[in-house]
């Protein structure tokens, strides 16, 4: 079979563009041949972007440790490399085995945000496998997705057989277990469907329908379409993240990827409480892993991948209890290696700032990065970043003087409440930090001094406090960037924005149901396809397949909701409970913060109980 795939593919390789994306047997690359059961473990993008996505690492580890289970990897092939499959009859296949994927048993997709949603459907349709999941027969595979969107899987639901809720290192070999015990015994399709939504954690859409709800847009309940179905899908969480070990020995591109190093994951979860951040509420409760094992992984990834740089990685590295002491020892461990280490995520104090002094040594110093979010106390305190002006002025003053000459800020236009004076505010602020940074550079020096400015608009996601507020209309968005504009320093700073028509389609796809399946494969067939690429997103062909569908996108992105009507996520948990949430909201209104739980004790957000999480970390309870 691989034989007779190879010599269809590669006659495809000279006309298209980075060839290498299509290539197979990279160093630390599994091949399992004989295996009876074999999985598709497909990022939806392309192989630079896939390679560097964790959890098809972890997942591609642990499912090739089963007896009998092959996981090989696919990625979305560029437009250049899909045309030529098409025109050359060439299905969509794995990199290991070049095994179309249509002959798997099982394709698992990840999701990490919605603009990939036109991907899974070039995806499937390159595969030969049919697009929605009700016309699949006994022979097509099951169509599985996982990821950040898997919290509201309810727009491209029509589309998937089954999905994955939560974390993912331990359900998956359930649900491989469920589904391969199903076929041993000659079940149907629909006897595996049935057994998988036995697994907790996994939702089968076509065990629940559309029940009537309000007639706003994005509102209306999804409920069990029998009484063996579970109302609730919750999501799976790790206990503890040390008691399943993380790939060492990870595949190793032929070509530079994005996040080209090593990998080491140190901390699971935030506890922070951001009000916008879905990654804050839906990966709680914190979990670390401990320092040994923390310098263990480093330095078996380092040994096995020949990387020169590794990544502590976190959605808040530098909260980690021990991290200090890991980045000591990994400090002595990598003398003289030419070996660096760096933290994705800062916190905006003098400690973030020692943490990166240690990273940094005593050898050149990248640029730091920190995220007020707002410009003023009064929208900090609502968005519940518990941070200060003078936190912020005190760390730029600390990381200047310790020779740092560059710091990129990110900010939010469109938070909840937002006022102009709130918007002016952030040119008030990167005006201060600026003096800072140029009170404590040495003047023959404040030539390579740079200031970022990094501007996001909001998008309310499900599963937060702000799941109910409207998101900005593109007009307003481009009134207050005008007004962000002139307040900003004239020299200094680099400002730049985040696209306001990717947020705006972000935002309608984020809080639509299952209406907007037309819509998505409307667009998909007229030609949107990498739409996380500036290059080729085009948001007419989205409104045109929106007006096709007869649905509203203003609507859907910025309509208030009412908090009594049911939302099109509401049967998925993310253990936080909508009570906390509301609460949340009405702290938010009225401007009052709320504590970091995992240093002052329970805020009450049902995320540890509800999953039956003790947790202790560090020799503390932060749960």
């Amino acid at each position: 079979m691989r034989d007779d795939m190879w010599a269809r593919v590669e006659p495809l390789l000279d006309g298209v563009e980075r060839p290498a994306r299509y290539l197979d047997s990279e160093w630390g690359v599994r091949v399992r041949p004989d295996a009876s059961y074999r999985v598709a473990l497909v990022y939806p993008d392309t192989y630079e972007l896939g390679m560097a996505n964790q959890a098809v690492a972890i997942l591609y580890d642990i499912l090739n440790e089963v007896d009998g289970v092959a996981a090989e990897r696919c990625f979305v092939p560029w437009k250049d490399m899909a045309a030529a499959m098409r025109a050359a009859d060439v299905p969509l296949h794995t990199l290991e085995t070049l095994q179309p994927l249509r002959d798997c048993a099982l394709v698992g997709v990840t999701l990490p945000h919605e603009l990939t949603y036109t991907n899974v459907l070039e995806m499937l349709d390159l595969a030969g496998i049919p697009l929605r999941s009700v016309d699949r027969g006994e022979d097509d595979p099951l169509v599985i997705a996982g990821g950040p969107c898997a919290f509201n899987p309810e727009p491209i639901a029509s589309f998937l057989d089954a999905v994955l809720v939560g974390e993912g290192e331990e359900a998956v070999l359930e649900l491989v277990e469920a589904d391969r015990a199903v076929i041993e015994a000659g079940g149907t399709r629909a006897d595996r469907l049935r057994a998988l939504s036995g697994v907790p954690g996994v939702y089968v859409p076509t065990l629940y329908v559309s029940a009537d709800g309000s007639a706003q847009p994005g509102c209306g309940a999804v409920v069990p379409a029998d009484a063996a179905t579970p109302r609730m899908v919750t999501k799976r969480a790790l206990k503890d993240l040390g008691s399943v070990r993380p790939p060492t020995c990870p595949v190793v591109p032929y070509m530079d990827v994005v996040h080209d190093r090593a990998v080491v994951e140190v901390l699971r979860g935030c506890t922070r409480g951001c009000r916008f951040c879905q990654a804050g509420m839906v990966y709680r409760p914190v979990r670390e892993r401990g320092a040994d094992d923390i310098v263990h992984d480093v330095m078996a990834t380092l040994r096995c991948t020949g990387h020169d740089e590794v990544s502590l990685v976190s959605l808040s590295t530098t909260d980690h209890s021990q991290i200090e002491e890991v980045l000591r020892r990994l400090s002595r461990s990598l003398e003289g290696r030419a070996v660096s280490v760096s933290l994705p995520s800062l916190r905006v104090d003098s400690f973030g700032v020692e943490m990166a002094r240690l990273v940094a040594g005593g050898g050149k110093k990248a640029g730091l990065t920190f995220a007020p979010e707002a410009g003023t106390q009064r929208l900090r305190d609502v968005i519940n970043k518990n941070i200060t002006e003078e936190d912020l002025l005190g760390t730029i003053e600390h990381a200047f003087g310790a020779g740092w000459r560059r710091v990129k800020l990110y900010f939010m236009l469109g938070l909840p409440s937002e006022t102009d004076d709130d918007i002016r505010g952030i040119g008030r602020l990167v005006h201060k930090v600026l003096d800072v940074a140029r009170e404590n550079t040495p003047k023959d020096q404040r030539g390579g001094l740079k200031i970022g400015v990094s501007v996001a608009t909001f998008v309310p996601k499900p599963h937060t406090p702000f799941q109910w507020e409207p998101q900005l209309t593109l007009p307003e968005v481009r009134r207050r960037q005008e007004i962000l504009r002139e307040a900003m320093p004239r020299r200094g700073v680099d400002l730049s924005w985040h696209d306001p028509d990717v947020s705006f389609l972000e935002g309608a796809l984020a809080r639509g149901g299952r209406e907007l399946s037309d819509v998505i494969e409307k667009a998909w067939r007229s030609g949107c396809v990498f739409d996380a690429w500036t290059e080729e997103f085009s948001l007419p062909r989205w409104l045109a397949a929106f007006e096709s569908a007869g649905i509203d996108p203003v609507a859907l992105a910025s309509s208030e909701r009412d908090p009594a009507d049911a939302l099109p996520w509401d049967h998925i948990s993310s253990g936080v409970s909508k009570r906390y949430l509301l609460r949340e909201r009405e702290r938010a209104v009225a401007g009052v913060t709320t504590r970091d739980c995992s240093f002052d004790g329970c805020t009450g957000c049902d995320a540890c109980g509800d999953l039956g999480l003790d947790i202790v970390l560090g020799g503390a309870s932060r749960g």
